[in-house]
């Protein structure tokens, strides 16, 4: 029998779950074993698992569930260096370049287990089968705004946190931009017919900013795009890779501009492929924004895990994206999961 153990999130800031109580008894319906780790913190609480026939394990025993297991969790493990013999579905970002990927990798190998990337299950035009995309943007245009806000009165952004849901967090920040007593800002959005675009732009259309909206088309030619510097605000929603043009180079620092906040919702600093490389590391809840230049400023907003600012309503979202595919864990040779587990093997060959 196929068993998927959902382990309890053991990163700071992160309320979010992948798989909701409706989709653990829709699994167990279909034939799977569904263990769900206690949490002090998941955005759903325990009992909707339990009442939904889940076995329920303590907090963070994951590493001695049975061998057959199949790990789900979102973010990333403890970095304690231990080998990891289990097959494991989560967000690794170890396939493009970042350098504590490698780190991952090796423990994989070590152990002898298996890496499911959540960001590489894929349908058979390779598009994603599940992102959290939306409300990264969302989030991530909002804790911008808030950077902008901030700057009005001469200071840094601060310390952000987890909302109800989406109705609170705009009625905070709309209360903070009007307190600006300044005309909403510009913005221009890269990427804005994507997911995270889409919420971003939308973001950032409810609190009444001018938003540029830039997708593939017009950043074709490669650059350089002083259109960019030629906004208040810059989001990127492009995730990088060798293709991805630089949007806006180390030299923008000392030129002339009206950017001053940047809110780089892909977040790949330790990516050799940064399109934003005026900042080489991400932000946090409680410091949200890297200022990189004075006299104009310019603030970096890169906080990597974003949709856990909305954790019940992202969760929601991304799980039933994803169900389809946890649907079909019982065949793990074909589709998304055979088509994940050929990226894993390919870049296993270089550890």
């Amino acid at each position: 029998m196929t068993h998927l153990w959902v382990r309890a999130e053991q990163r700071p800031n992160e309320d979010r779950v992948g798989l909701t109580p409706d989709g653990a008894k829709a699994l167990i319906h279909a034939g799977l074993r569904v263990t769900v780790e206690e949490s002090r913190v998941r955005a759903i609480g325990i009992d909707g698992y339990r009442d939904a026939g889940c076995e329920i394990a303590p907090e963070n025993s994951w590493p001695n569930a049975p061998r057959d297991a199949i790990i789900f969790g979102l973010k990333e493990l403890p970095e304690d260096g231990t080998p990891l013999p289990h097959r494991h579905i989560m967000f690794g970002h170890a396939f493009k370049g970042q350098h504590s990927g490698r780190a991952l990798l090796e423990r994989f190998k070590a152990g002898g287990g298996t890496l499911y990337d959540l960001e590489y299950l894929v349908d058979e035009t390779g598009r994603r089968v599940a992102a959290f995309g939306y409300w990264a943007g969302f989030a991530g245009a909002a804790v911008t705004l808030k950077a902008w806000a901030a700057q009005q009165h001469g200071k840094l952004c601060g310390p952000v946190g987890a909302y109800k849901n989406k109705d609170a967090l705009l009625s905070e920040l709309r209360s903070e931009l009007d307190a600006t007593n300044t005309p909403r800002p510009t913005a221009i959005v890269i990427g804005a017919l994507g997911r995270v675009g889409t919420g971003a732009s939308d973001l950032m259309e409810a609190m009444g900013a001018t938003v540029t909206k830039w997708d593939m088309a017009e950043t074709a030619s490669g650059g350089p795009f002083p259109e960019i510097l030629d906004h208040n605000l810059f989001i990127n929603c492009i995730l990088a890779g060798p293709q991805t043009p630089v949007f806006v180079p180390r030299d923008a620092l000392s030129a002339g501009r009206k950017l001053t906040a940047i809110g780089d919702v892909a977040c790949d600093p330790d990516s050799d492929y940064n399109p934003v490389p005026v900042y080489d590391k991400a932000t946090s809840w409680d410091a949200p924004a890297l200022r990189v230049a004075e006299n104009p400023v310019l603030d970096v907003m890169a906080i990597d895990n974003l949709p856990s600012m909305l954790p019940l309503e992202s969760s929601i979202d991304y799980a039933g994206q994803l169900l389809p595919s946890l649907l079909t864990l019982t065949d793990l040779t074909t589709g998304v999961w055979g088509r994940a587990e050929a990226t894993f093997r390919t870049h296993m060959k270089d550890i």
